[in-house]
């Protein structure tokens, strides 16, 4: 009896917080009452395994029968059955302290479930986790002197591509084996990861990382834009590593890194297991569970589930294989039977394989799989968001190769169309870039599914599991009615429609109802949580955020603010003209635009310009505010969060805000006997500054990021933006629009109000516009006046410009704007 045998004894077990590892974990506690676990768990980012041990295991649905069976005993008796050691079998020495080392390897049994089970893996993580992993727990035992039942979870596709039976036998015992030196691929894949490391730093490469990065990020700062590159070297290295081992796996027959990593890993433990004796389980692909914990049980997605999903959204309607193709798979809970039933039955002197797989006995064909997927789907389903049916009606069957390369061509074809449409100047959450965005990510998806599906489609090998079979039929009726692992009872129709989709769907929580989604929507979602009380702060960002204008637009109101019509179509020409440049400048660098920019109003009279900039301010709240923004600010006041205006317009011109606002940080410029300089006090606030002094400001005033909120509208924003615990992208430009729907920020589309003026041109309105304009506004808006009644002095008479400024106006007819002489 398989419980009687493993009641006394201490089982390890690796991988625990895994799909496989979680139902060995739950069937033992379940089935031997009596057996002792220890647990080997990588730590967490918080360092305790005992924590993740209960949020990632215990806390899980499979264990629900035991919680209703234990009740109140059971985190008591799971704390007495269930001992937990940090470690990572991914490192020499496993990490382990020296009393837990000795735990580990006292233990009669050591199940280790633990990999890397990507199929896309870099090459030397596969190597160090599924090659070398096994076997440092081996030699952990050997330097212990103990020898533990050690079962080591492997998988049928260390077979290789091949077609027609595939033995339970070693791969040096099969026919049409490799000889392939383990040693060598290990040396050679830490080699391959120094040679790339090494290869990412040359300058041309780092030449175009950084190229890619701006491109990504547009004019977002020096330092994230340095994090930003760096970040994309490492990702291209660790892209190398996947290719390197996918271009190795397959050189050498083997569908993927995954199956290769574990194939030299079965013939490294054989040669190095000395006086421990082994077994080697090896499952198909683990899907969903037939019956225990329950039916459908199954934890995250695996293999099969991504494509069923995607049918069901109607986002994949093609196979990446053939109809009569076999598909092995194996219940999660046959696979835990299968390992626990090797353990009770005991070690034997030599190394022993057992295939836990359906395919030979009971095979699933692609055809059987798509035909009761689209029949379940035709009666169950899917509904999109506005309540319409989403699944294809038909899925069709292609060659991986061919759509292979279909896909690569469109895939390119977005990335060009990406380029292009970052570079317009458009704003908003719109349509074009979104969609452009999930369907380049759909793509990309699909191409994944190809190139998973395809190899595993055109392997075409009948695992046979004669020697599970006969440990199978040597069990008595009790074993098997509790831990059966009999692959010819499943009636695959049954099991697709009855068990697994039903729990897939679930899982992936789709709409399965054609009414339309209630309660709160996402963006809904996510202003209440900007606006709640617990929230700190808010920051936020000027032009095009609050106000549609930039301040170009702010230097020509003020430039125009006394010339008569044709200086005012000389300076709208001249500004025009100048509008590619300066669009170019900002786009590459935002700070140094602002300094050359503000450079412009050197010579400027400070009383003047300054008493200017309050009826420019009001003229543009008139015609360019988003009355949205403005409630927004108001909506945090009333919150009792603290606001601040972090903007790289001039302080003289956004100082009238000062009520709306606790805080305002702008760009200032000197001034020197009553003129402005033009050259800047400070740095301005933008990009990575704009994110320092919003730190600054929340440190000062006692307020935590974390709790924060931040408003902007550009990709120069990002590192503000960042900073905060709740970004908000407002009239996005395009690249940001990409960032803010990859990350799931709040996206604002804030509009002026309707009815108002729309001048063509950013400039100041003649004087009769101006009058009329001046009676719309409310008095606390019009410039300061004296008790007379008559506009205070250096503010609109002309006598009370520069003798300079007249003169140049005069002899050369040159537009008397600000700036006088120097205006462009």
């Amino acid at each position: 009896m398989i419980a009687e045998a493993l009641a006394p004894k201490r089982i390890a077990i690796t991988g625990a917080t895994g799909f496989l590892g979680t139902a060995l974990v739950e069937r033992l506690l379940r089935c031997v009452p009596d057996c002792e676990l220890v647990l080997l768990v990588r730590p967490g980012r918080r360092g305790d395994p005992d924590r993740r041990v209960q949020r990632e295991v215990l806390r899980n649905e499979a264990f629900e029968r035991l919680r209703a069976a234990w009740d109140s005993d059971f985190d008591d008796i799971c704390n007495r059955r269930i001992t937990t050691v940090p470690g990572d079998v991914g490192i020499d020495g496993l990490g382990l302290a020296p009393a837990d080392l000795t735990l580990l390897c006292s233990c009669d049994v050591i199940i280790h479930a633990a990999a890397t089970v990507s199929f896309d893996s870099p090459l030397d993580t596969s190597i160090e986790t599924n090659l070398l992993g096994p076997n440092r727990l081996l030699e952990a035992c050997q330097r212990e002197g103990t020898a533990p039942h050690f079962i080591a979870v492997s998988t049928c596709y260390v077979a290789g591509n091949r077609r027609g039976s595939a033995a339970e036998a070693f791969l040096a015992d099969s026919p049409f084996s490799m000889d392939v030196d383990w040693r060598a691929e290990v040396a050679a894949a830490r080699r391959a990861r120094a040679d790339l490391d090494a290869a990412s730093r040359s300058p041309q490469r780092l030449s175009r990382l950084h190229r890619a990065a701006r491109e990504e990020l547009g004019a977002a700062g020096l330092p994230l834009l340095a994090a930003k590159t760096e970040q994309l070297r490492l990702e291209w290295v660790d892209a190398e590593m996947v290719l390197a081992g996918r271009s190795r796996a397959t050189s050498l027959g083997w569908p993927d890194v995954y199956t290769y990593s574990k194939a030299l890993g079965e013939q490294a433990l054989v040669e190095l297991r000395g006086d421990v004796p082994v077994s080697i389980v090896r499952p198909s692909i683990i899907e969903s569970a037939l019956a225990e914990p329950s039916p459908g049980w199954i934890r995250g997605f695996r293999m099969a589930e991504p494509l069923f999903v995607s049918f069901a959204k109607g986002e994949l309607d093609t196979f990446p294989g053939y109809p009569e193709g076999i598909i092995d798979v194996i219940p999660v809970d046959m696979v835990a039977a299968a390992i626990i039933a090797v353990a009770a039955r005991g070690p034997v002197p030599e190394p022993e394989i057992f295939q836990v797989a359906s395919g030979a006995v009971n095979p699933l064909r692609f055809k059987v799989l798509t035909e009761t997927t689209m029949q379940w789907f035709q009666d169950h389903p899917v509904y999109d968001a506005k309540g319409h049916p989403t699944a294809s009606t038909q899925w069709r069957f292609a060659g991986a190769s061919g759509l292979e390369e279909q896909l690569d061509r469109a895939m390119t074809l977005f990335d060009a169309a990406e380029k292009v449409v970052h570079r317009l100047p458009i704003r908003g959450r719109n349509e074009v870039t979104v969609r452009l965005a999930k369907r380049r990510a759909s793509l990309e998806q699909m191409r994944d599914y190809v190139l998973l599906y395809g190899a595993y489609g055109r392997c075409e090998a009948l695992y046979e599991i004669d020697r599970t079979t006969q440990l199978w039929e040597s069990l008595p009726q009790a074993d098997r009615d509790t831990f059966g692992f009999d692959p010819r009872v499943i009636d695959w129709a049954s099991y697709i429609a009855e068990v697994h989709l039903p729990s897939v769907i679930t899982q992936a929580r789709v709409k399965t109802t054609p009414q339309p989604r209630t309660g709160p929507s996402r963006n809904e979602r996510l202003r209440s949580a900007v606006l709640d009380p617990k929230r700190h702060f808010a920051a936020f960002d000027l032009e095009n955020t609050l106000i549609a204008s930039n301040v170009v637009e702010t230097y020509a109101w003020l430039a125009t603010r006394r010339l008569d019509t044709p200086q005012r179509v000389r300076f709208a020409l001249r500004t025009l003209a100048e509008a590619p440049g300066l669009w170019r400048r900002d786009r590459r660098d935002r700070t140094d635009f602002l300094r050359y920019f503000y450079r412009r109003y050197k010579g400027a009279p400070v009383s003047r310009l300054d008493a200017d900039a309050a009826e420019m301010l009001s003229y543009l709240f008139l015609t360019k505010a988003f009355p949205a923004g403005l409630r927004r600010v108001r909506e945090h006041r009333a919150a009792g969060h603290r606001t601040v205006l972090i903007t790289g317009a001039l302080e003289l011109a956004v100082q009238p805000l000062a009520p709306l606002f606790d805080h305002i940080i702008a760009a200032r410029i000197d001034s020197r006997n009553g003129r402005y300089t033009g050259e800047m006090i400070d740095v301005p606030p933008t990009g990575e500054v704009r994110a320092q002094v919003m730190v600054d400001w929340a440190a000062r005033e006692g307020l935590e990021l974390a709790q924060g909120v931040a408003y902007a509208d550009a990709a120069s924003d990002m590192p503000m933006l960042e900073a905060v615990g709740y970004p908000v992208a407002v009239n996005p430009e395009t690249r940001l629009v990409t960032i803010a729907d990859k990350r799931g920020w709040l996206c604002e589309n804030w509009e002026r109000a309707p009815g108002g003026p729309r001048p063509l041109l950013p400039i100041a309105p003649p004087s009769r516009a101006r009058a009329k304009f001046d009676r719309r506004v409310p008095r606390r808006r019009q410039p300061h006046r004296t008790d007379a009644g008559r506009r205070d002095s250096g503010t609109a008479d002309p006598r009370h410009l520069s003798r300079r400024a007249r003169a140049g106006a005069a002899t050369s007819g040159r537009p008397t704007g600000p700036t006088g002489p120097h205006l462009p």
